[in-house]
């Protein structure tokens, strides 16, 4: 009896597949997750189940799934949300994660879900990249294939990959049944490609005997699908993606020559940004700079006085700091760069209490930072040559006839001056 069967398949982001902030393993995670939150509670398989499936570690798994709850340096795009359900005391069950929803303007691709535990995250990452050529009839080259993968350690980080390493990929492929390389049969010697849904298999021989599923027409063919397990068929995102479905290999017309479009690129349409109460109270004094700046530079700073915070900082004292160095600040340039290199930076020594040089809680000055200010003051400089003293308060002398000061002591109490018409210096 011949049955068709068609494996789950889930949208996989095209930026998730091109973007170099993903590793390989992070596209594979990406896919098995969001086969499991198709269901209506959302994924709530744990990371040790993951890693049974997968075939990767738990710390792969994990820095996956910090990845994809990040948001991306480039265009601050949260892909996997996940909600706790831990309780305080450790006990509890596993988290919830949900991916997140693609607009219908957004470049994706379909990936089969069995794919990501069949295949290696390297040889998935690649055999993303094949579909995506094949269902926009794009004519595909081994190096762009390369430039997609992309070395992920070493001295070649983030450098495409060669193209001999590409073929050797696509050999593996072809071997386990997941592609059908037609080499240098395409337009000017390129590879054509067929993708399937799962590996393929030989053909079996029709059954002669009468039943189900004869070759005579006698029975009945299962033939028909399945939709509440099947992926839809003409569902279409932007008129990008649609998978082929012949068995034959055949050439794709394409008089432009498209490259491979870039990751898609698309204002952040996820949830607002909100701060916890006790930030925000913190920022209160410096509430008129935090208009206009962009979700990272408020991600960060919030992340600092929370960390702040935590470590047993006083919400007054983190309130004061930003309000008197916005007070004494004539000139802000750069606002974000301020208030994060700035203004919630603690001055003075490691001691918790000291702020710029005193004690918070009592207002004295620091002698930790009053020694170390001690240590940095250059040495004394050594004694020059001993000049004349200078004469203090009551060492001056004064002429006895005219009152003259002098520095030095006169003979006879006489300035130079009146000696000539003094009667004892006078001549008989």
């Amino acid at each position: 009896m011949s049955t068709t069967f068609r494996s789950q398949r889930v949208r996989v982001p095209w930026r998730v597949v091109t973007s170099s902030v993903y590793s390989d393993a992070t596209v594979a995670v990406y896919a098995k997750v969001a086969a499991l939150a198709g269901r209506r509670e959302g994924c709530t398989a744990g990371v040790g189940y993951l890693t049974g499936l997968l075939g990767v570690s738990r710390p792969t798994v994990e820095r996956a799934f910090t990845q994809l709850g990040r948001p991306a340096p480039d265009d601050d795009v949260v892909e996997l949300t996940t909600i706790r359900r831990t309780a305080p005391g450790g006990t509890g069950i596993t988290a919830v994660r949900r991916v997140r929803v693609a607009s219908k303007d957004e470049s994706f691709v379909w990936v089969p879900s069995r794919a990501s535990e069949a295949l290696s995250p390297r040889q998935l990452r690649a055999y993303t990249a094949v579909a995506y050529a094949v269902a926009t009839g794009h004519p595909l080259t081994l190096s762009e294939i390369g430039t997609v993968l992309r070395h992920r350690s070493g001295k070649k980080c983030g450098q495409p990959l060669s193209d001999k390493a590409v073929d050797r990929i696509l050999t593996g492929l072809e071997k386990l049944g997941w592609i059908t390389v037609d080499r240098r049969a395409g337009y000017r010697g390129r590879h054509l490609f067929t993708v399937h849904d799962q590996p393929s298999q030989m053909t079996l021989t029709p059954d002669v005997e009468e039943g189900s599923g004869a070759d005579l027409g006698d029975g009945s063919l299962a033939t028909k699908e399945d939709h509440r397990t099947d992926s839809p068929e003409d569902e279409q995102a932007g008129g990008f993606i649609r998978r082929r479905r012949t068995t034959g290999s055949r050439a794709v017309e394409n008089p432009d020559r498209v490259p491979l479009p870039a990751a898609f690129k698309r204002p952040y349409a996820g949830p607002q940004l909100s701060l916890a109460p006790r930030i925000w109270k913190v920022l209160e004094p410096v509430h008129v700079l935090l208009a206009g700046l962009s979700p990272y530079v408020v991600r960060e700073l919030a992340r600092e006085i929370g960390r702040q915070l935590d470590q047993g900082c006083e919400p007054e004292r983190l309130r004061q700091r930003l309000e008197f160095r916005f007070a004494t600040t004539d000139t802000i340039r750069d606002r974000g760069r301020w208030l994060l290199g700035a203004a919630v930076v603690r001055h003075g020594c490691g001691l918790s209490d000291c702020e710029s040089g005193r004690i918070w809680r009592t207002g004295e000055r620091c002698q930790v930072c009053a020694d170390l200010r001690a240590d940095r003051r250059p040495p004394p400089r050594p004694p020059g040559p001993a000049g004349p003293p200078f004469p203090g308060p009551g060492r001056w002398h004064e002429c006895a006839d005219c009152g003259a000061p002098s520095r030095k002591q006169l003979p006879d109490g006489l300035c130079r001056a009146c000696r000539p018409t003094h009667p004892t210096w006078s001549t008989p």
